[in-house]
């Protein structure tokens, strides 16, 4: 068994709560990889800007599915990335501010927006996970290629208001959980598998060939896409029973720890 590519996410799977991760002990790994022509690759529901600053003086060697599976590039090269029709963004938009239980980020290829009447502490709070976002009088006003849009909600109300939203403009978007309290609108049939399927056809990697990590929602078809699906064990029971197999947690560097295993042949990797 040979693994040609790791696929991570990044919130509540590679990055610890405090959103980081034992840089040296994963820079030696990445050295490992290299020498065995293993490719890693970042597949997260957050922008590319923000996923590339995790990671130093490797941030262009690595490639990264960003936008969960919107926005696609290959060591600096972009790849793929969605264009959703101005009028889809326009009845979207229509539809969401008929609910006040969601704050909206438009998410861009150039940027990301949110209203001027936002507070200031979701504006902060939304700035980690796009570094590149601007306030806007509204959102007619922007001009850019639409790659998803990120709403915030009531953590307890998650669920309900994704099935709410899959309902109401399923048929233009699909309403995916990346944790409790937020919901991505995707379009349909790109994901972080598509992404992932995409990098593979491109590098010619079997699905046997990789591995992947995820905790969230949003990750259940990348872990059901590749042979070697891990479930962290802080995830969610939706994503552990779709996964074939478990990570120790991401407080734990659970994914490194797996990888480890890999490097020493053992675990699920038992030959």
């Amino acid at each position: 068994m040979t693994i040609k590519l790791i696929a991570v996410d990044m919130d509540g799977t590679f990055l610890n709560n405090e959103m980081e991760y034992d840089k040296e002990r994963f820079f030696n790994q990445y050295v490992r990889m290299k020498e065995m022509g293993i490719r890693f690759v970042v597949a997260s529901g957050n922008q590319y800007d923000q996923l590339k600053s995790f990671f130093g003086e490797i941030q262009n060697e690595i490639s990264y599915v960003s936008e969960n599976g919107a926005f696609i590039v290959d060591q600096g090269q972009e790849v793929f990335a969605v264009d959703i029709p101005k009028k889809d963004v326009q009845f979207i938009l229509e539809e969401l501010v008929v609910d006040n239980k969601f704050s909206i980020v438009l998410c861009g290829k150039d940027s990301a927006y949110v209203l001027d009447s936002v507070s200031d502490a979701f504006f902060t709070i939304m700035n980690k996970y796009y570094h590149r976002l601007k306030r806007v009088e509204s959102f007619n006003e922007v001009n850019d290629q639409i790659l998803k849009f990120a709403l915030a909600c009531p953590e307890e109300e998650t669920l309900q208001l994704r099935d709410f939203l899959q309902s109401r403009i399923g048929d233009r978007v699909t309403p995916v959980s990346s944790g409790h309290g937020s919901i991505d609108l995707i379009v349909p049939g790109f994901h972080k598998a598509s992404g992932i399927q995409m990098l593979q056809e491109r590098w010619k990697v079997k699905d046997e060939e990789t591995m992947a990590f995820g905790d969230g929602g949003n990750d259940i078809e990348m872990l059901k896409h590749v042979k070697y699906g891990f479930a962290m064990e802080n995830g969610s029971a939706e994503v552990k029973n779709a996964a074939a197999y478990t990570a120790p947690s991401n407080d734990k560097s659970g994914v490194l720890e797996v990888i480890d295993q890999y490097f020493a042949k053992q675990g699920p990797f038992k030959e």
